[in-house]
């Protein structure tokens, strides 16, 4: 499982990179383009991170910090799609149906390795 979530993080940052170079010319894609891709970017190399991580307590940390990008990720995608600066309807749909489902999956792994924690 990790390897195949370790792909969809990578699938997924590849996309927004696609996204940033699709959007419509203009100063306020730039700006937003600029932040997605550092935010839609880090939740894979992170999550590489959290994959290593030298305790319980730092794995937490980690993923922690993912779900945190992909919930940034997902308000630059509402505020892209609300304000029409895609060029693909589809491809804003789709992100925003992936990043609705990496940010559930990290939801529930962190609640399970806290819960975890706790128990020990």
């Amino acid at each position: 499982m990790k390897n195949d979530l370790e792909h969809r993080l990578v699938d997924f940052a590849s996309n927004v990179i696609s996204l940033t170079q699709n959007l419509v010319p203009g100063q306020p894609s730039k700006v937003l383009g600029d932040q997605i891709l550092r935010s839609g970017t880090s939740c894979a190399l992170n999550y590489g991170e959290a994959q290593n991580a030298h305790s319980k307590r730092d794995f937490i940390s980690k993923c922690s910090i993912v779900l945190k990008e992909l919930r940034e990720t997902s308000v630059y995608l509402k505020i892209i799609q609300q304000t029409k600066l895609y060029k693909s309807e589809n491809q804003i749909v789709e992100l925003l149906k992936e990043n609705l489902e990496l940010i559930a999956i990290f939801t529930a792994i962190l609640k399970t390795a806290n819960k975890n924690q706790r128990i020990q």
